[in-house]
């Protein structure tokens, strides 16, 4: 039987806890697109983190084993691990690499172990959230406003003055927490905008104007060149996967 995707609000501020699978060994998975965000994610005997991507990311099956991950809000990862997005751009990293070997694997075997491992999993989120506040080294709220605006449809010259950080301390600031530019996360935005209009039905076109697209050929346009992948090619590896909305950072 098949468990499929479920997910809910985190303890950590603007964070989702999710869990996928174990899934059926003929059960394809739905590529994942870039949504802006980074994951910690956990499956038996591992612990890892999902860096922002810049493309489709096509995970493995996943047959017979469970998933479970935090996905961070976008810009909010790299203060709570400590490392800079643009270091994990387009890469799936073990913890070990980044905190040590010692401390990843006391890690991984606490949530192997757990009776439940995505409260454990969660528990571990919150603990290095509180760890990074207490030290004065969390999330900048700034970060969360530049979301805000450019997910709200403004430009990138109206995000830097609204923010007071100008052009070019924007686009380094991007760099940083989200992975790439203020322009290509807009872009992002705004596809994830369009595919969860389409994910509930709404028509191609009527989605890629409400999502600030000129027309559906421009969506298709934009779809090609953030992800490689057609808006037909997919929504067919969604008919055939478990439901996962797009943008959640499920990998293999």
């Amino acid at each position: 039987m098949e468990s499929g995707y479920a997910e809910r609000p985190s303890a950590v501020p603007g964070a989702i806890v999710w869990t996928k699978g174990p899934v059926r060994a003929a059960s394809a998975a739905r590529p994942v697109l870039p949504d802006g965000c980074m994951d910690l994610l956990w499956t038996p005997g591992r612990l890892y983190v999902a860096g922002p991507d810049t493309r489709a990311y096509a995970p493995g099956s996943g047959a017979g084993v469970r998933h479970v991950g935090v996905r961070f809000a976008p810009g909010t990862a790299p203060a709570l691990l400590g490392i800079p997005a643009r270091e994990l751009r387009d890469r799936r990293v073990e913890l070990a690499d980044l905190h040590g070997a010692a401390r990843a694997r006391r890690l991984v075997e606490r949530i192997d172990t757990a009776a439940d491992p995505v409260a454990a999993l969660e528990a571990l989120a919150v603990r290095i959230a509180a760890a990074r506040d207490a030290e004065g080294r969390g999330p900048d709220p700034l970060t969360a406003r530049i979301v805000r605006l450019l997910d709200g449809g403004s430009t990138v010259a109206a995000t830097a003055e609204a923010t007071g950080l100008g052009v070019r301390r924007l686009h380094r600031r991007s760099l940083e927490v989200f992975g790439y530019g203020p322009k290509t996360l807009a872009r992002i935005l705004r596809l994830q905008r369009a595919l969860a209009l389409i994910g509930r039905g709404t028509p191609h076109a009527t989605a890629a104007v409400s999502a600030g697209y000129a027309d559906q050929a421009h969506l298709a346009r934009e779809m090609r060149l953030l992800s490689g992948l057609t808006l037909s090619s997919y929504w067919a590896s969604a008919k055939s996967d478990t439901p996962i909305p797009s943008g959640s950072s499920t990998t293999a």
